[in-house]
């Protein structure tokens, strides 16, 4: 029997991925330094400090990255709850692209994820990738099972046994032993913080997953006992170290001593955020990983208040942040992404789980602002103006954006890479940026909005050398009801990286929602100017993109590569693209491409086959036909979906069909086999079929 959803649900998921977030960009800047160390350059950590080490706030890290991507593996096996270690690490070859996406690749024994990877990708499954056995004790007790293990408690609230399964589950993909044992303890605390506020309670019931000899389990009897007799938790710190420090265990980063700091600063910070992310931070070590998953359980224990209680004190978590976070995966859908999103997935997949239907704010309006403070991503990106998440003044909700404009205000939220300068920072940080444009030609953006003042949608995209061009809707004069305006979005909008409303002059606006609808209608080549944007739009799954005589020439060593862009919000479209293989052992187009080892695909096959193919992890020939064609030609491959009809043309005369309807949605991909291929121009367009 499922366990009743608390009342407060989905606020509380929404107050832990945000306290998620704030505990990672808050740790992020001085990950790996030592207390003293921080006490030498930092002092106490009780505010962001980003600033002082020359760093942006809203960075890529693999903590909130795999945190919010292995999750998925839940919807991608129609919410299972015996969701088993061998699913979750196809998942992981499915979102993954190796050496650019979410892990630190420090190498096979040295990283402990990158060394499940390789595993996993050498067709050993898990959990035995991940296995003491297969990788040795220390490079399987690290701290990568604990750091992704947020998201398996947030779909299991009140529900100790479901969240320790899970996260047994997820954390053997890549761990063992001491590492799972903390992972376990850690989710628990988290599942039952839904239901119960006191610390020393959760702390025994998460006790009850875990071996009574486990180190784990010594370790968290000795830092409560040390609790008791010190408050002072400096001197409880050395304890710590003196017993369980970096020094006892070897690897880079090992669970023992970080999951020592998370049960240290829980009990000394007595249920007060700030507190709690002061001392978890200025303790050091992982600092990242411990003050993220800290930050987590601290938000769902406490809620969205408990987070904002520090605006007494003058200190401000959230505005910084805004809710954004970048997702860079092999599935573009959530590169560019924000807490209130991610929020909502986890909802559902929660509701799911409990067999209840999913929930749709405001009909399913991608920005619909109604978690308490939200502002999904939302700033003054122009102008003179303010924001402030507001009750009321909605038609199909409780809340909205309140936007006070002094003169010419823009109100803006990124919905791709929102610079140049940031997509360069993060080429050379290990955790590329990687996102397509959730905003394409071909849809209408529509807002409601109510207040008084002129008021237009807008959309800004990468023009001409990167130029920052801006494209209008009507202007819509709000009067004291409520209205709603639009913007078609151009042909020559692209890549669209920031949505808003515009105030032509002073007024107050309630944007109550604002979201986009329809298919892309859209021509992906290169321009003739020099502009670097147009090909940061690609998700690159391929050894080498080049954009050399060709828009894109794509070489791929071994195995399969994908080009990738679009959203899992396109269903029915069609595709159209030039193919010419110059070596490979077969090149063509994929559509609904939800990740590496997920999509249909046409592709010329060296063996002188044109193949229709579902790739599902593993891949399903739908259709073939004989192809007589040499390497060196072009040809133009159509590929067209509407339901779970699957249309395929060649040169403009059609050859293969097939029904299936295992993938609904996803984006578009060039599709490189071991070899050479190249392509001048790609067409994405409603699908007439």
């Amino acid at each position: 029997m499922n366990t009743p959803l608390p009342d407060d649900y989905a606020e509380r998921v929404y107050a832990g991925v945000l306290g998620k977030v704030i505990g990672v960009y808050l740790g992020r800047p001085f990950e790996g330094w030592s207390y003293e160390l921080i006490q030498e350059h930092l002092g106490d950590i009780e505010y962001y400090v980003h600033d002082k080490l020359n760093v942006p706030l809203i960075v890529t890290d693999d903590d909130i990255s795999g945190t919010f991507t292995f999750l998925r593996a839940l919807a991608d096996n129609d919410f299972d709850p015996g969701l088993s270690a061998r699913q979750i690490g196809e998942a992981w070859l499915n979102y993954l692209i190796e050496k650019r996406t979410i892990l630190w690749w420090g190498g096979l024994g040295n990283s402990t994820e990158h060394t499940a990877y390789l595993r996993l990708k050498h067709g050993v499954p898990a959990p035995e990738s991940g296995s003491m056995a297969r990788n040795g004790k220390v490079v399987s007790e690290q701290i990568g099972a604990q750091i992704f293990i947020d998201g398996w408690a947030m779909v299991s609230p009140g529900d100790p046994g479901r969240a320790a399964t899970l996260a047994e589950q997820a954390a053997r993909v890549s761990h063992d032993g001491e590492a799972v044992y903390g992972a376990v303890v850690m989710a628990v605390l988290e599942a039952m913080a839904f239901v119960e506020s006191d610390t020393n309670r959760l702390l025994d019931t998460a006790l009850s997953y875990v071996p009574a000899d486990s180190v784990i389990r010594q370790l968290i009897d000795d830092v409560r006992g040390w609790h008791a007799k010190e408050p002072d938790w400096r001197a409880t710190r050395e304890m710590l170290a003196a017993r369980y420090g970096y020094d006892k265990y070897g690897g880079n980063c090992h669970m023992v001593p970080n999951h020592g700091l998370i049960i240290h600063s829980l009990l000394h910070g007595e249920d007060d955020f700030s507190q709690t992310m002061k001392i978890i931070n200025t303790c050091g070590w992982d600092t990242d990983c411990n003050s993220g998953n800290v930050g987590c359980l601290m938000g769902i224990k406490n809620g969205i208040q408990g987070i904002d209680q520090a605006l007494e004190t003058g200190v401000d978590w959230r505005g910084p942040v805004a809710d954004r976070i970048y997702i860079p995966t092999a599935d573009p859908t959530w590169g560019i992404s924000d807490c209130a999103r991610e929020a909502v997935e986890i909802v559902n997949a929660g509701r799911a789980l409990a067999e209840m239907e999913s929930w749709q704010p405001k009909n399913g309006a991608q920005f619909h602002f109604e978690f308490p403070g939200s502002v999904q991503g939302f700033t003054v990106t122009s102008g003179n103006g303010e924001i402030e998440n507001v009750e009321g003044h909605s038609a199909t909700g409780r809340r909205c954006l309140r936007l006070r404009g002094d003169g010419a205000v823009r109100f803006g939220t990124p919905v791709f890479t929102p610079s140049k300068d940031t997509a360069k920072y993060f080429e050379t940080r290990g955790y590329t940026l990687m996102a397509s444009p959730r905003v394409y030609p071909g849809h209408t953006l529509s807002a409601r909005v109510s207040g008084k003042g002129r008021a237009c949608l807008y959309a800004a995209w990468y023009g001409e050398n990167d130029e920052v061009t801006i494209s209008r809707g009507t202007i819509t004069e709000v009067a004291q009801g409520r209205a709603e305006t639009v913007l078609h979005v151009p042909p020559e909008a692209h890549p669209v990286f920031e949505v808003g409303l515009e105030l032509e002059d002073s007024g107050l606006v309630y944007l109550d929602s604002l979201g986009w609808s329809g298919e892309p209608d859209a021509v992906f080549e290169q321009p003739d100017h020099r502009g670097t944007m147009w090909r940061r739009a690609w998700v690159n799954g391929v050894d080498d993109f080049w954009s050399r005589g060709e828009a894109f020439r794509l070489m791929h060593n071994e195995g399969r590569g994908l080009l990738i862009q679009g959203t899992r919000q396109w269903c029915d479209y069609s595709v159209e693209a030039d193919i010419t293989p110059h070596l490979a052992e077969s090149a063509g187009i994929a559509v609904r491409v939800q990740g590496m080892r997920r999509y249909y695909a046409l592709l010329l096959g060296r063996d002188q086959q044109l193949r229709l193919v579902r790739m599902l992890n593993e891949e399903t020939l739908l259709a073939s036909c004989p192809l007589d064609w040499e390497l060196g030609e072009t040809h133009r491959l159509t590929l067209s979906v509407k339901g779970n009809r699957i249309t395929a043309s060649i040169d403009g005369e059609p050859r293969l069909e097939a029904a299936d309807g295992q993938l609904q949605s996803g984006a578009l991909a060039l599709v490189i086999e071991e070899g050479r291929t190249a392509t001048r121009s790609v067409r994405v367009s409603p699908c007439s079929e």
